[in-house]
């Protein structure tokens, strides 16, 4: 049994390294200064250039119109995980409260065709998803980076199942009580829903910070560029004696993995509690 456990360990330290080896290689790399990375290739020894790579990376204004900065690139990225995850968060909750509570003829038909969404991901519908965001005006916005993917069949999913397991007696308590259907959602099914908020939050947060494509089509405008992208952009300019600053990109990278891994550190027993949770 002792070997069993010892197996599992291994192989988990293992798999945890596999996972760090290219992040330590950024890391480090982005130490050094951009000649050495041009010269010697990509680093896993520490360099002197920590402070001077970060300081430019945040504060240094850069790009092809000299007008945005590492910071400005964080905060639409920070914009845009958290309107996807708030507004992913909104509107799945309607919609499964909806579909579970409204007793709703054809619920079961409407909660299958949200469902089979999934099968449609950005890159199939991204041709008429442009063509709707541009004949709205809404290029080069934050409206125009999340509304358009701000409905989740996953999310609705998740809730649906959740709102499923709520004790009827709880629903025929809070009716007895005077508990409208809006008093009802505040009140009783948000508190506590609270441990699947934070799961579908971690989720939808990760996979707006990390959104490329759609940021790519639809801004061209570099004041609405987020870190992913600017990791790309860096690489497509170029200094001095044609040499690429990969030091600045690989601090980008290194950036834009902090926010969400935080977020997974602090809320990792919510996480766990919310995806496995059946008991309220």
């Amino acid at each position: 049994m002792k070997s069993i456990k010892l197996l599992d360990h291994v192989i988990l330290i293992l798999g945890a390294l596999f996972m760090l080896v290219p992040v330590g290689f950024a890391f480090f790399t982005s130490t050094h200064d951009a000649i050495s990375v041009y010269q010697n290739g990509l680093q896993f020894t520490p360099g002197g250039h920590f402070v001077d790579t970060y300081t430019a990376v945040l504060t240094e204004a850069g790009g092809f119109t000299k007008e945005v900065t590492g910071l400005t690139m964080a905060w639409n990225s920070l914009v845009l995980g958290l309107g996807f995850a708030i507004g992913k968060i909104i509107i799945s909750m309607l919609a499964a409260y909806a579909i579970v509570y409204f007793r709703l003829p054809l619920g079961t038909f409407i909660f299958w065709i949200i469902f089979s969404t999934l099968l449609l991901p950005l890159e199939v519908r991204i041709l008429p998803s442009y063509e709707i965001v541009q004949g709205l005006g809404m290029m080069n916005s934050y409206s125009g980076l999340i509304i358009p993917l701000i409905a989740s069949a996953t999310g609705t999913f998740y809730f649906r199942q959740f709102f499923k397991s709520v004790p009827d007696e709880l629903v025929e308590a809070a009716r007895i009580d005077g508990a409208g259907p809006i008093k009802f959602f505040i009140d009783i099914l948000v508190p506590l829903s609270k441990t699947m908020v934070a799961a579908i939050f971690i989720i939808m947060f990760v996979y707006g910070w990390n959104q490329y494509l759609w940021p790519t089509l639809i801004t061209t405008d570099e004041g609405y560029f987020t870190l992913v992208r600017g990791m790309k952009q860096i690489l497509q300019v170029w200094i001095g004696a044609q040499i690429p600053d990969t030091n600045q990109a690989m601090a980008l990278a290194i950036l834009a993995m902090l926010p969400p891994v935080i977020i997974v550190v602090i809320f990792q027993s919510w996480f766990v509690k919310g995806l496995v949770e059946s008991e309220k």
